[in-house]
Order: structure tokens, then sequence, then C-alpha cells
């Protein structure tokens, strides 16, 4: 944020998502942890909360997904093309890697992974989702992923909504592309930008969004917050920058450049509930781990990552490559921070239910994010 307006407290720390592009209360390396803490108090308060983990857990939870996630890329490439999906189990700390042959079991085991022998290699789930991206779906289907753990991929389709003609439709040319399953749910995820209300974000014309995760030059956030060129203030009301790329529907990705001012750095604000989290890396954690988000409306709050290649079925438009997650998100908060441990995952692009009653959300991943600008993830 600017200078002059430091002093704001909660945001101002250290500039939520990632960047408040600003936040400079004080240099990244006066905040920074010990070496090996695994995550901040903050974070490990929020966990604590929304996951019903002891601090002791919570601890010995992030350090076996930190060790999953190395271990995924080894035992992926060790599989080869027998490779079905992996996921994180919780209860044991260990990651389970779905194979198609015994032929390389063991070699997957060395890894440190726990072996399942399915029927369906994860390029055979991936190519059949293909086929359903490729379908025009009607409102009541509200998307579909690749599920490891069923070895299927997953069509959700809204309860209400199941005896329509064109669901129904949808769901047999579906069921004849593969192995696909469809499930019930009460509601279709929805984008989570709100109209200018009160709250510590950033706006684009009558739009209220989040800011995700520093940048070299700007921040990340979510492209349904605004197009290529609209205008950008912080929560001060001044002149932050400029989206300088947006993509929304297909995918939901933008970055802001900041100026005027304003600087980044590399933080996850904790809005005065928990602590600032420094954001280190963009390790992908893997499906079943534990991951927290921060967003201008409802702040921290924590889950699991429930499935990846999730395609997304919005009112405005098909968006693809997704991330599902247990946390709960509400309007506003759109565009925010995904984090595990120390490592930045993605940006908040919907979900369903709220934060009260509970419900589900949707981030887009940040890799691709990364990729697609050529940008580099500010890190401590």
């Amino acid at each position: 944020m600017r200078r002059t307006t430091v002093i704001r407290t909660g945001l101002s720390a250290l500039l939520l998502l990632g960047t408040w592009a600003t936040a400079g209360i004080a240099p990244a390396t006066a905040a920074a942890p010990a070496a090996e803490a695994p995550a901040s108090a903050g974070l490990l308060s929020a966990m604590q909360k929304d996951l019903g983990l002891t601090e002791s857990e919570a601890t010995a939870r992030l350090a076996a997904e930190k060790t999953a996630t190395a271990v995924e890329g080894k035992a992926r490439k060790a599989a080869g093309s027998t490779y079905g999906g992996s996921w994180f189990t919780p209860d044991t700390g260990k990651l389970t890697v779905a194979v198609t042959s015994d032929r390389n079991a063991d070699a997957v085991r060395a890894t440190g992974a726990t072996v399942r022998l399915v029927k369906n290699s994860a390029r055979q789930l991936d190519t059949v989702k293909e086929r359903l991206d490729a379908l025009d779906a009607p409102t009541g289907v509200s998307g579909w992923r690749v599920d490891p753990k069923s070895n299927q991929v997953v069509v959700s389709v809204v309860a209400a909504q199941k005896k329509d003609n064109d669901v129904r439709d949808f769901v047999t040319r579906a069921l004849k592309t593969g192995p696909v399953t469809v499930e019930e749910i009460a509601e279709a995820p929805r984008t989570t930008a709100a109209g200018t209300v009160g709250g510590d974000p950033y706006y684009t014309g009558n739009v209220r969004c989040s800011i995700g995760f520093s940048v070299h030059g700007g921040f990340v956030t979510a492209g349904h917050c605004g197009q290529t060129g609209a205008a950008v203030r912080g929560w001060d009301n001044s002149a932050i920058g400029n989206f300088q790329g947006s993509s929304f529907p297909g995918n939901d990705y933008a970055w802001v450049n900041v100026a005027n001012g304003w600087w980044t750095v590399p933080v996850v604000i904790g809005w005065g509930t928990v602590s600032d989290q420094l954001v280190r890396g963009s390790n992908e954690a893997p499906v079943g781990a534990s991951i927290c988000r921060s967003g201008s409306t409802t702040h921290w709050h924590c889950g699991n990552v429930q499935a990846k290649n999730v395609t997304v079925n919005y009112a405005q438009g098909t968006v693809y490559s997704l991330t599902q997650t247990s946390a709960c998100v509400e309007g506003g908060d759109s565009g925010g921070a995904y984090i595990s441990g120390d490592q930045a995952q993605g940006v908040t692009s919907g979900g369903s239910g709220n934060c009260t009653a509970g419900g589900q959300s949707i981030y887009q991943p940040i890799k691709p994010i990364l990729s697609r600008y050529g940008l580099t993830l500010h890190t401590a």
C-alpha cells in the first residue's frame, strides 16, 4: 500500500492476500518465522479451528503433507504410464499412488508412497474428462472432475434439476464417454465477487474482490473480477494499477500491476485474527492435504483439497482445470489466496454454501497464471 496508509490495522500489516502489494509495515525478513517452523502460529490456529485438530496434530499434518508433496513427483515418475492419480490421507499421513499394473509398484513404494491397483490410468481419465469438456452442459450440471480415489470421472448434478430433460441428456452422453459416475449436489458453485461494500479489498468499477499473491511487479487474482485494462483501487480508494491480463471464462485468472506508491510483499495477511503468513514457494499440495484461504469478506478459513482438474459450469461460462476444496468462501472473497503451509496454491474462483452453514470452494491453481503471463512469484 502507499506509505501514508501503512498504519491501517489488520490490512496494512502486510497486505493480505499475498500482496496487498504493499503492506510494507516491516521488511519481510523481520516477520519471518524460524526456519524450522512449518507455519505461523496463526495458520496453525486456523487449522485447529476449521479442521478440528490440536496444535500438535496440525503441526504433524503439515510435516506429513510437506513430505507427501515431495514424494508425489518422484512417485508419478516411477509409475510412468501406469500412473492412475494420487492423494494424501490425513489419518495415515501417507500419499497413496494408484497404478494400473504391478510392474512399477515396487519402484513407486520405494519413493515412500502407498500403492493401490486400479483399472484406469490418469491419462485415460483425463481423456474422458476432455470429452466431457467438449460437450455443452445445461445449468443443472454444475461441473465434472477426475477423482483418483474412485478412479472415475465424477459429474455433479444439481439435485433439484436432475429430471430436467437437458440434464438427463447430458448425463446419458457423459456415461458413454468412459468411466463416469454421477453425484447429486444441493447447489451449483458460483463466482464470489461482490458489489462495492465496506471492507478491506480491492475494487474495480463496482466490484469488490480480494488480492491473491504478490508477483514481481504486481499481484495475481481472479479473472472474473475485471477485464484487461480496468483500473484497480485499494481499500483506501487510492489507485493501485490496472488489470494487465485477464481470462474468464475458460480460465479464471488475471494479474494487476502495482504503481502509485504501492509495492509487493510475499505475505498472506491474517486480518488480525491469525498471524500473517510468509509465502516461500508454490509446490502443489496433493489431494487430501490441508489448505487455508484468506479473503476480504470471510478472512481465514481452512479445509482439505478435495479434487483437481475440475470443470465448473458457472452461469457466466465454463471454467476448466480448477481445484476443489472443503474451505468455505463468500461474496468478495474472489481472487483471494489459498496456501498450504507456506506454499502458494491458487486464487479463489467460486464456491457453494457459505461460512456459516458450511460449503465448498473452487480455486484457480497459481502455476498456470504465472506461466501464462510470464510472472515470478514474490517469495520470502
